[in-house]
């Protein structure tokens, strides 16, 4: 009985790894799935980059998307400053860090989803990520599973990321993702929105009078 009762135990530690395999691969599944039938997004964000030799910079305002080429980031702090993918460029206007100029890039000669990290990380993740599931947590008080995403193929922008999903709408709370210049970036959503008829105007940037457009 003993021998039976060891090798019962030798059976089901080798078969849980892949259970938990398999179940962060439903939960990548469900958020890309539900991502991918989006007609819109918005919420509000917190950001967070970490650079060990330059510090922690800290920034907040509202994001809104609308399919992988449509994505606006209007920050609230530093005010002013965006971050607009409209379709055929993306425009980054950070005055903090860059004053007076706006870059602008064309989505052509831009890699893949350009800045938005939402597209990156749920857009078919299945093809990109090796996925593992490392816990359970809550942000601001919303049930979420934790998962670790590795990259499996060349070309990402960054090295790992971790992604807290609602248990409940499966949309993300909570992205990092370690880029290969060493930098972290945290980004907090908060009263998230879905399907709502977004203008036009949301997807725009006109830059202000007097700076200075540099295309790349």
């Amino acid at each position: 009985m003993s021998r039976l009762l060891t090798v019962l135990a030798l059976l089901l530690a080798a078969a849980a790894p892949s259970l938990e395999a398999q179940r962060a691969d439903s939960i990548i599944e469900r958020t890309s799935s539900t991502y991918r039938r989006l007609r819109s997004l918005t919420a509000q964000f917190d950001q967070v980059i970490t650079n060990e030799m330059i510090g922690t910079f800290t920034s907040r305002g509202t994001l809104a998307q609308a399919g992988a080429s449509r994505l606006s980031m209007r920050f609230t702090d530093p005010v002013g400053e965006a971050i607009v993918i409209d379709g055929t460029s993306v425009w980054i206007y950070t005055p903090s860090t860059t004053p007076g100029q706006v870059l602008r890039i064309p989505i052509a000669s831009a890699a893949g989803y350009g800045l938005n990290l939402l597209g990156w990380l749920l857009d078919r993740p299945a093809e990109r990520y090796t996925v593992a599931l490392l816990r359970t947590d809550r942000v601001a008080g919303t049930p979420v599973d934790v998962l670790r995403l590795t990259p499996a193929v060349e070309g990402l922008p960054f090295t790992s990321a971790t992604l807290w999903l609602a248990k409940g709408d499966a949309l993300p709370r909570r992205l990092e993702v370690t880029e290969p210049s060493g930098n972290r970036r945290t980004l907090t959503l908060s009263d998230l929105r879905t399907d709502a008829d977004l203008p036009p105007s949301t997807f725009i940037f006109t830059p202000p009078a007097g700076v200075k457009v540099v295309t790349q």
